[in-house]
């Protein structure tokens, strides 16, 4: 228990030292074709497996 204070204070003093710097917000880039080409490649994928799943699915 001895220890407990100043153990403390020494975390409180490391913590202010080594405090994290500001945060700079990400400049957004422009998204390219060969980007939109695979994000629609994968849109269309998604909506054709939902529609595999809900033939496999459904009931006759």
């Amino acid at each position: 228990m001895r220890f407990f204070i100043p153990l403390t204070g020494a975390f409180v003093l490391a913590g202010a030292r080594l405090s994290a710097e500001g945060f700079d917000r990400p400049i957004p880039q422009p998204q390219s074709a060969t980007a939109e080409f695979w994000y629609a490649l994968a849109c269309i994928t998604l909506v054709l497996s939902m529609v595999a799943v809900q033939w496999l699915v459904s009931r006759r």
